[in-house]
């Protein structure tokens, strides 16, 4: 484990800096549109803004790699996000801070492309779970940090803007410095969304509700935390503990996941996050232990329900798809991670903020409905499917994927060659 954090150490640095950054970014916005009085509609554009240029920057990234390589790529963007970041301060006017979360979300999926790209591409076969393993763990301790940071300066001013800047700019510094060889170049991968449709739609549900949640909450939660008399550091603190919850729940999750149905337990999980959405819709400001405790437990089961959604779906997709399966489950969850917020966001709007427990609540409701084992024929089980399981896209945060898939010309049959299987598929952690 020490010989893999050596090896790839800059490369997790940055990622942690990269994910500071965002983070802190996404839940300052949202409490300077609370502070101003600014709609709830508004926060969730903002956050879908941002998820519909990460979709796009798949595209767009690939297209950059191939041109100019990845060190180049990675350094121009951070350029653009740091810019980025900091126009913010000269307007607030909302379409202006739409395009520039849009820009942020597009530079910053090109970025995550070089280093996930980078990491599957230097790991061998062997190491590679561990390798993104650890990568999982960096990103999401840089989730928990960027919400910490919240703390450090109790207002709303520039410093949090000067911070996330720094963070981006940092994060160039451990690439640019590392003796690391460069990645294979991302090659493109064949699509048929007709077969996954057929083969694999409770998973598509799956991940599709995931993404409404997601985005929803990472758009939305900070401002109900404020709504609820939360003060900023306060807010941090929240959002901190259920994203620090959700990676908690990765270990037990991957234990139950190979032992129970997997439909099965989708439905579970969606079930118990009804149940534990309610109590912050009923409650108008819950005490802050109360709104900590809940929203630990509401964390620890929202980010379940994509790795379920992914390994449900490799049971039933032959090896040499499961790359084209696992580019359009993240194009599926950008969809819904771009829904989530404007629908949570017209809620709270016309109904006040406890209505975002309600709308999750719905959501999980709608899941519950829509999968169960009974729909599982088996007609297409797989024995060699994987039994790790990819962790939950941080705010679409994951991964090259995204930008390697291409729609198939060809028919059902048609699948991606095996030198673009080994250069792009990303093992993720063995939980």
């Amino acid at each position: 484990m020490f010989g893999l954090t050596r090896t790839f150490g800059a490369l997790y640095l940055a990622s942690l800096l990269m994910q500071l950054g965002s983070t802190l970014l996404m839940t300052y916005l949202a409490l300077r549109l609370s502070a101003d009085g600014v709609a709830e509609f508004w926060g969730g554009a903002l956050m879908a803004a941002n998820a519909l240029g990460m979709v796009a920057g798949g595209r767009v990234g690939r297209v950059l790699i191939e041109r100019v390589g990845h060190i180049r790529t990675y350094v121009a963007c951070a350029g653009v996000i740091s810019a980025a970041v900091l126009a913010h301060e000269f307007s607030s006017a909302l379409p202006f801070w739409l395009v520039l979360r849009a820009l942020v979300g597009l530079a910053m999926m090109c970025q995550l492309m070089v280093l996930e790209s980078w990491l599957n591409d230097r790991a061998q076969s062997d190491q590679r779970g561990k390798v993104l393993g650890i990568y999982m763990v960096a990103v999401y301790v840089g989730m928990v940090l960027g919400q910490l940071a919240l703390s450090l300066n109790g207002d709303l001013g520039i410093r949090a803007l000067l911070g996330v800047a720094m963070a981006f700019a940092l994060c160039l510094v451990p690439v640019a410095l590392t003796r690391s060889m460069h990645p294979a170049a991302l090659q493109p991968v064949p699509v048929d969304i007709r077969l996954f449709v057929q083969r694999v739609p409770q998973s598509l549900i799956t991940i599709l509700m995931s993404g409404v949640i997601n985005g929803g909450f990472y758009g939305l939660a900070a401002i109900y935390a404020s709504r609820q008399g939360l003060d900023t550091a306060q807010v941090g603190q929240f959002m901190a503990l259920v994203i620090g919850a959700g990676l908690v729940a990765q270990l037990p999750l991957g234990w139950l996941s190979d032992r129970l149905p997997r439909a099965s337990l989708i439905r579970a999980v969606a079930v118990l996050l009804i149940l534990a959405c309610l109590p912050l819709g009923f409650y108008q400001q819950p005490s802050f232990g109360v709104l900590l405790l809940v929203g630990a437990c509401i964390g620890f089961l929202q980010f379940c329900l994509y790795p379920l959604g992914v390994a449900l779906a490799n049971d039933n997709i032959e090896a040499e798809l499961r790359v084209s399966l696992a580019g359009l489950l993240l194009v599926t969850y950008g969809i819904g991670a771009c829904i989530g917020p404007l629908l949570a966001g017209a809620l709270m709007e016309w109904f006040g903020a406890p209505s975002l427990y309600y709308f999750f609540a719905a959501s999980a409701g709608l899941l519950a409905v829509a999968v169960g084992q009974g729909r599982v024929t088996g007609e297409h089980l797989q024995a060699d499917a994987p039994l790790h399981h990819q962790a939950t896209p941080i705010g679409l945060a994951s991964s090259t994927l995204s930008a390697a898939v291409e729609p198939a010309e060809g028919g059902a049959g048609q699948s991606a060659p095996v030198s673009a299987v080994e250069s792009t598929l990303p093992v993720p952690p063995r939980i």
